[in-house]
């Protein structure tokens, strides 16, 4: 009977390995790791972020110095990421991992004492975490394709949905801890203790490294990570998820604003618009992976570009309130899916996949820089609502360039002398496909 999955459906439809797969409970267990990981990044994240308002009103700085404060985790990050690929690939994904979660824990800890002192144990503190965190995302990304390639479906966007649900739960935590009067102090140092607790205990249950795999120096990537840098593939790659990143990340700055604004609603329905958003992409990421299965990545890359911007569109000229909450309904799921296939995109050879994904990711985050920014100028001219509008002009250059994410045919290498059955690295899996 003929399939009605499409040619270019699956991430993996390879011939049979050489070699038997993985245990299933092993695949079990890193599934379940990566998940603590990204939950535990966003948990940290929003747990600094849940109390910014108290940080500011310990240490007295304007709207200027704490908008140099927050830079700070800018920079970590952007110094952190063109150089992850090449910590990746030596020390592996688990290693990173458990060292950069300390560091965003030793950042964290800085700040949650330095809080009590003056403005400059806090810039370092935020600067540590801005480089952990920079690392951190891009070798779970790593593991996270690793894990996708040999469960032979589509899994990476829910790992990114589970760090929206540890940024939901670091909000939440936070809000509960600034209604019963626990001081920023006390709160992030739990946070931080908790982050060295389990994250680097959760990735010993981790996929072996695909890029070293000891003894086989076949195995290891014959250039350096940062000659990823070059390939127009990788850069392309790199560009759609820049595209998506600046539209997921316009959504979350300025949506509450400019529909306050914009259609002069109460305060409460400019969170109301957020939450749907968030929501709305949340479902997205849980939900599209199983269109990626069945339609493959380019398809759904280029529809979910196309209903952001419609869903844009709406938000930004649909003149009633109800009209533009129908639009961020369609903007939120639209933008669900680029950045997480685009890490996986990135990751099809897992050979080369530490520099690539560290290239990806620097790139996309780029938006997370210039998108704030970019919106508030041009808001000052023409209002935010109109200025939304960047957003939709890049997403039709996604739709342009989503045929880079096109699954990569990658050869297995050939299972060498001492490989146990049962403890293979993703590498030693044929992940091989038609075009």
């Amino acid at each position: 009977m003929p399939s009605n999955r499409h040619p270019d459906a699956d991430l993996r439809t390879p011939r049979q390995p050489a070699t038997p797969p993985t245990p299933a409970a092993a695949v079990r267990h890193a599934v379940s790791a990566v998940y603590i990981v990204f939950i535990g990044s966003g948990l940290a994240f929003a747990s600094w972020a849940s109390r910014i308002p108290q940080v500011r009103d310990r240490l007295e700085v304007t709207p200027a110095q704490l908008g140099l404060l927050l830079w700070c985790i800018a920079v970590g990050s952007v110094i952190a990421m063109p150089l992850s690929g090449l910590v990746v690939s030596r020390f592996g994904e688990a290693r990173t991992i458990a060292v950069m979660a300390t560091t965003l824990a030793i950042g964290l800890a800085t700040v949650a004492v330095g809080v009590t002192r003056d403005v400059t144990p806090v810039a370092i503190g935020l600067f540590l975490m801005g480089f952990g965190n920079g690392t951190w995302d891009v070798a779970m990304n790593v593991q996270g394709a690793a894990v996708e390639q040999l469960l032979r479906r589509a899994i990476m966007s829910r790992f990114h949905a589970g760090f929206s649900v540890g940024t939901v739960a670091g909000a939440l935590i936070g809000s509960l801890m600034v209604a019963l009067h626990v001081s920023v102090t006390i709160h992030l140092l739990a946070v931080a203790g908790a982050v060295v607790a389990v994250v680097p205990t959760s990735t010993r249950w981790f996929l072996p490294h695909a890029a070293a795999v000891e003894g086989h120096p076949e195995d290891q990537p014959s250039r350096s990570p940062l000659a990823a840098w070059t390939e127009p593939r990788t850069l392309l790659i790199g560009v759609l998820v820049l595209c998506m990143a600046f539209t997921e990340g316009t959504g979350n700055d300025w949506l509450g604003v400019a529909v306050i604004d914009g259609y002069h609603a109460a305060a409460v329905l400019g969170s109301l618009a957020l939450a749907v958003f968030v929501a709305s992409m949340t479902a997205g990421r849980w939900f599209g992976p199983g269109l990626i299965d069945r339609y493959g990545r380019v398809p759904i890359l280029r529809g979910s570009a196309f209903i952001a911007f419609v869903g844009l569109l709406l938000v930004v000229f649909g003149s009633v309130l109800p009209l533009a909450m129908a639009g961020v309904v369609l903007w939120g799921l639209g933008a669900a899916l680029g950045f997480p296939v685009g890490m996986s995109a990135a990751a099809d050879d897992p050979r080369r996949s530490a520099g690539r994904v560290s290239v990806v990711a620097s790139i996309g985050y780029v938006a997370f820089l210039a998108g704030p920014p970019a919106i508030g100028l041009l808001g000052d001219h023409v209002g935010v609502l109109r200025a939304l509008t960047i957003a939709a002009g890049l997403l039709a250059i996604a739709v342009l360039v989503a045929g880079a994410c096109k699954p990569l045919a990658v050869a297995a290498p050939a299972t060498g002398p001492g490989r146990r059955p049962g403890n293979e690295s993703p590498a030693d899996l044929n992940l091989s496909q038609p075009r």
